[in-house]
């Protein structure tokens, strides 16, 4: 837990994170503007804003000079540039960022100390890392400028699905939030919420942050104790948390559900939602930009194009048609000049619609779809699949969300979950059936599924459970 959460002590004085409050005034009232214009004036701000990102990069970034060598910022195709990688960027750290005075060996000891978690870096920095989900972890930094640009789209463009609340407290100090996710590192969400707390000593008491690597019996127990009217996580753990709900062995009545940082089926949805008896919100974001795209009180899930260009592209890197989905999805940053993401691969599977939303909102949609992961090759003939259609048959089929799938040979598979008893027993069983059965569909025969419970997950750095794996333990 942090040094500065009252529930774990008397709070330490701790230095105050980079906040600009005249830039974050004028972002503000520049993000209210655009969600009240139309598409061709979204496009404008975006034109105008990549055209200086992109001018910006190549006089102060060494690694984009040589890239844009003899390529005019003003007039260039964003698609004919090329694609850009974590692992490249990274290598070529000390070109990349556009202040000299960022050394990548220090940033990374100053990410290795978690008591330093939200603290400025040079006094100016906000740093956190990527989980490494990849195998690449990485390292983000942010000015005050940036923060302004993510404190602004996740203020205005959070929606209100309890709009009378938010009349009578607009600054929701009669609101319990409790953050449950991973404390233990400089997380993008981790490091966010520590920093609103800095900024506002009103919010102390009113966000709280929960490990959800405790014990979950513990985690029962401090939510229970904290009573939450909203809680933030990952859709694996609100589903774990329903679970747990559903089984009585936790008993809380929030208001509100926010969930991001994964994929969030249409079952996952519907079962948390369902058991909690509250809306389920959904946002869309990474540690290369923080707030990406809302939920409208529609479900659709509006991408902030006035800061961000998102394009959902196939393997050469090419965007695809309106309405199909992409391979992977590559963003170009409009807010970050310190550390330039131009095209920039995320490693999402997306579709993007301009058709418009019911709900009057200039900005496009984005379905997401989840990580272009490694496929599991199966069977004697090497029948590949992909990671989303198992996990698909599990939840809608099976009904079974807490769950690891690992490859551990051709013909081997093993299916666990952390639950247990008599319940977790059923899930699995159900889970091995639907997917014994899709196997079967998909041509795959001879395939052994062990199942086992109350098994404790293996995890990302993040905290994160990758659902699955093309080899793991046993």
């Amino acid at each position: 837990m942090f040094a500065t959460d009252p529930s774990q002590g008397v709070p330490r004085a701790r230095p105050a994170p980079p906040f600009d409050a005249w830039r974050t005034t004028q972002v503000y009232t520049d993000v209210i503007a655009a969600g009240l214009t139309t598409p061709e004036g979204v496009a404008v701000r975006q034109t105008q804003r990549l055209q200086n990102l992109l001018r910006y990069a190549s006089r102060h970034s060494r690694y984009y000079a040589n890239l844009f060598a003899g390529v005019d910022p003003a007039s260039v195709a964003l698609a004919d540039l090329p694609v850009s990688r974590k692992r490249g960027l990274m290598s070529a750290f000390d070109d990349w960022v556009t202040d000299p005075a960022l050394d990548l060996a220090a940033l990374r000891e100053f990410a290795a100390d978690p008591s330093k978690v939200a603290d400025p870096f040079l006094g100016r920095y906000v740093i956190w890392e990527s989980s490494g989900s990849t195998g690449e972890p990485a390292i983000f930094v942010q000015d005050a400028a940036a923060m302004a640009v993510y404190d602004a789209l996740e203020a205005i463009r959070r929606p209100a699905n309890r709009l009378q609340d938010r009349w009578f407290d607009p600054l929701g100090l009669t609101e319990r939030i409790v953050f449950v996710g991973a404390l233990g590192g400089h997380f993008a969400s981790t490091v966010s919420i520590e920093r609103l707390r800095r900024l506002n000593p009103a919010l102390q008491h009113t966000i709280r942050s929960l490990s959800f690597l405790m014990p979950m019996a513990e985690l029962a127990e401090r939510l229970e104790a904290l009573d939450p009217t909203s809680i933030a996580t990952y859709p694996t753990a609100a589903a774990l948390l329903a679970a747990e709900q559903q089984a009585g062995k936790l008993s809380i009545h929030p208001r509100e559900i926010w969930v991001g940082g994964e994929n969030l089926s249409t079952a996952m949805r519907e079962f948390i939602s369902g058991v909690f008896d509250c809306p389920v919100v959904e946002s869309y974001g990474a540690s290369e930009f923080l707030t990406l795209a809302s939920a409208c009180r529609h479900g659709n899930l509006h991408l902030n194009t006035d800061w961000a260009v998102v394009e959902a592209v196939d393997n050469a890197g090419r965007p695809v048609p309106d309405g199909e989905v992409g391979q992977t999805t590559l963003v170009t940053n409009l807010a970050n000049y310190v550390q330039p993401l131009i095209r920039y691969d995320l490693g999402d599977r997306t579709t993007l619609s301009h058709a418009g939303c019911a709900c009057g909102s200039p900005f496009p949609v984005i379905s997401v779809h989840g990580r272009d992961d490694e496929p599991l090759t199966l069977g004697a003939s090497g029948v590949t699949l992909l990671p989303l259609a198992l996990t698909t048959v599990l939840e809608e089929d099976a009904g079974l969300f807490d769950f690891q799938l690992i490859r551990r040979g051709p013909r081997d598979l093993l299916l666990r979950s952390a639950l247990d008893g008599a319940e977790a027993e059923q899930a699995l069983r159900r889970g091995r059936d639907a997917l014994s059965a899709f196997l079967q569909s998909q041509g795959v025969a001879g395939v052994r599924i062990t199942c086992r419970s109350d098994v404790t997950p293996t995890r990302g750095k993040s905290g994160k459970i990758p659902r699955i794996l093309a080899s793991g333990p046993g």
